[in-house]
């Protein structure tokens, strides 16, 4: 992953924090590592719906080396985007979060940095 110059990333644990230095929104990813074979688009929207509240609208999406669906919502006064993205036995939810009066201000930029994710091999 990319990450622009007007943004910051962290590591804590399991956890990669990248946030705007405006300190806009900032995107949260945590990794999941499947044991036995591989995700599929079937099973990830079953991870997604069974792990967000209420019922929301899923839609396909992909960003770079993967695949998966995202949504959005607003919830206790912030704008939450959802990712689940799977690429092979790897899947990433990634969540995005701001004030809901800045909704909408950093998507462009946000879709950037999640379209250069990629699976790098371990050799």
């Amino acid at each position: 992953m990319l990450v622009p110059p007007e943004w910051w990333a962290e590591a804590e644990e399991d956890t990669i924090l990248v946030g705007d230095l405006d300190d806009v929104g900032c995107i949260e990813m945590s990794t999941l590592h499947k044991e036995g074979g591989v995700f599929d688009a079937t099973e990830v929207l079953q991870i997604a719906g069974s792990e967000t509240p209420g019922p929301l609208q899923w839609r396909k999406v992909q960003c770079g080396d993967f695949a998966g669906v995202s949504t959005d919502f607003v919830e206790d006064s912030a704008a939450i985007r959802e990712w689940y993205l799977y690429a092979g036995a790897m899947l990433l939810f990634v969540t995005y979060s701001c004030d809901e009066e800045n909704r909408g201000m950093d998507d462009p930029a946000v879709d950037e940095i999640l379209d250069t994710l990629n699976v790098l091999n371990a050799s």
